[in-house]
């Protein structure tokens, strides 16, 4: 770019122009100048315009984590997963429950206050033991109206005994005989009655107690408790009636979810295969009793009860399990060596060849081990394709390059 001094014309040379009067050259070379000057200023503003942009961004690219790549490909041997024909099966999810039918409440019929607990949440109880004791008034009630009806039937009886003998000598009649009798047999009854009344309340007559036993009414668990110490007990003065809860754990459901979708391959006394989270190796044999007729419209599944025989007492209430359910037809699916699948974080992977020395990582879902030391996919893989033969040897190949 030419300075401004050089474009601008010699003076003299200008003067000359003038002389010879040509003064539309003149105007000519100054408007030629201007120009010039103008387009010198304007480069110089897009000179610095440039020089106040921002640098240019560096771009850095992220590896693939699930991609590696090893110095020797070749040692790793690679092998093709096959078909495997087996019934078809559905896997779901669910909790142990107690069986309702085996759950029986513990009711104080005397009404009181409790002044001894025996037992507690998750105590194993007998039939007949001692759960607590209540204070309650209703025993001096119910002991002074077994007292009173026995007074009543000891008279009675007395006076019963008393008509007889006039009757035989001819000094009472027949009908006064038979009202003797008819009071006789009341104040039975009105004995019997308070009798039946004090041994429901759990009262010995003999030694009668303002303390009432309440006993368990079978063998099991406790699995609720609303009473303690000093609290209200009966069917009027408690909040709930029920002081306990005690459930016959040797016979527990396994309420499962079952989507809406899979309710064709779910049948009433289908057998079920069941495995605990706390107890992955152990197989526990079930069968379906119930498939609830009610769907939760918020994740579209259905209640299904499998009824499950607790051997050992090993199934706790709460616990979660997985259920497979086995259909009546054949499905194929994938198998591979079970030293190609890989569990990592939870998840299962594989490898597959990628070309040019790289492996690609590929989550899949394991199921079964079959004979043979191969290993159901239910998905992430197709038949044919290859994946390396020792996923965790090629793991530690990578990482310690």
């Amino acid at each position: 770019m030419q300075s401004v001094a050089a474009l601008q014309p010699d003076a003299a040379w200008i003067w000359k122009f003038d002389t010879w009067g040509d003064m539309s050259v003149r105007t000519l070379l100054v408007a030629v100048c201007s120009i010039g000057l103008l387009v010198n200023v304007g480069c110089k503003k897009a000179e610095d315009a440039g020089q106040g942009a921002p640098p240019k961004a560096d771009i850095e690219k992220k590896e693939d984590v699930n991609s590696i790549k090893v110095a020797h490909p070749e040692h790793f041997v690679l092998v093709s997963a096959v078909e495997h024909e087996a019934v078809s099966r559905l896997s779901v999810t669910g909790t142990i429950n107690p069986d309702i039918s085996r759950e029986i409440p513990v009711i104080s019929l005397a009404n009181g206050r409790v002044m001894n607990v025996r037992v507690r949440l998750g105590d194993r109880v007998r039939k007949g033991q001692v759960v607590m004791q209540v204070e309650s008034s209703d025993v001096s009630g119910a002991y002074g109206a077994y007292l009173k009806a026995l007074n009543d039937e000891r008279l009675a009886h007395v006076q019963l005994d008393r008509a007889r003998v006039l009757f035989e000598k001819g000094a009472n009649s027949k009908n006064q005989l038979e009202i003797a009798e008819n009071s006789e047999q009341d104040a039975a009854a009105a004995l019997e009655a308070a009798d039946q009344q004090l041994r429901v309340l759990g009262v010995d007559k003999n030694h009668p107690s303002a303390l009432v036993d309440v006993r368990s009414p079978t063998d099991g668990v406790v699995i609720a408790q609303n009473v303690t110490n000093a609290s209200a007990a009966g069917t009027t003065l408690s909040g709930s009636p029920n002081a306990f809860m005690i459930a016959d754990l040797s016979h527990v459901w396994a309420i499962c979810d079952v989507y809406e979708n899979d309710l064709p391959t779910v049948q009433l006394g289908q057998m079920v295969e069941v495995r605990l989270n706390a107890y992955p190796e152990r197989v526990f044999k079930g069968r379906i009793s119930d498939i609830g007729p009610i769907l939760d419209p918020s994740i579209r599944t259905v209640k299904v009860r499998i009824e499950l025989d607790n051997l050992g007492s090993v199934m706790r209430v709460g616990m979660f399990v997985n259920a497979t359910f086995f259909g009546n037809r054949t499905e194929k699916y994938t198998a591979v060596p079970a030293t190609a699948i890989m569990h990592l974080h939870d998840r299962d992977w594989v490898y597959v060849p990628a070309g040019q020395g790289r492996f690609r990582r590929v989550e899949v879902r394991g199921s079964n081990i079959l004979p043979g030391n191969l290993q159901e996919v239910t998905s992430g893989l197709n038949p044919g394709q290859q994946v390396v033969q020792n996923a965790l040897e090629l793991q530690n190949a990578a990482d310690e390059q």
